[in-house]
């Protein structure tokens, strides 16, 4: 079922005219309405374009973003400050996703996905396969979840 865009963040209407214009894989259904596949695709292109403040606009204030071998945070503020500094880290962030479902409406959805998370780190791409769980309610991420094994990427970080 479509997220309606009057569930969205009001500052969401902008990131979702850009994306429109210019990400060819978010396709905005009639009306103007997302999709939850949508929404989580828009979510991630917002960070492969290293566009935090935009991605956290599109979480709910008490969002729980587990990044499962390592640690929770909560809120938007406890995501930027776990992913900026990360983030800057990288010159080039690229989020493949290879398989993606979702159940559920605007009001109670999951999004399910199984992606390959590339960060480009001097001049070498740092590879993480993982999959990953977003659930929505009221047009907002609540819960983000990511499990990878950790030795993995490690070992990619270190080359």
């Amino acid at each position: 079922m479509p997220v309606s865009p009057s569930l969205l963040p009001l500052a969401f209407a902008p990131a979702c005219h850009t994306a429109r214009n210019t990400l060819s894989r978010v396709a905005i259904g009639k009306n103007n309405e997302m999709t939850l596949d949508q929404l989580v695709r828009h979510f991630i292109h917002l960070i492969e374009t290293k566009d935090l403040e935009g991605a956290l606009l599109l979480l709910d204030e008490k969002c729980e973003y587990d990044n499962v071998p390592m640690r929770k945070v909560f809120g938007p503020e406890g995501v930027r400050e776990g992913l900026a500094p990360f983030l800057a880290s990288c010159s080039e962030i690229d989020w493949v996703i290879h398989h993606q479902t979702s159940s559920g409406d605007a009001t109670s959805g999951v999004v399910m996905n199984e992606r390959t998370d590339r960060f480009k780190m001097g001049d070498r791409w740092v590879e993480v396969p993982l999959m990953g769980i977003f659930t929505i309610a009221n047009g907002k991420i609540t819960l983000w979840r990511d499990y990878f094994d950790i030795a993995m990427f490690q070992k990619a970080i270190s080359g």
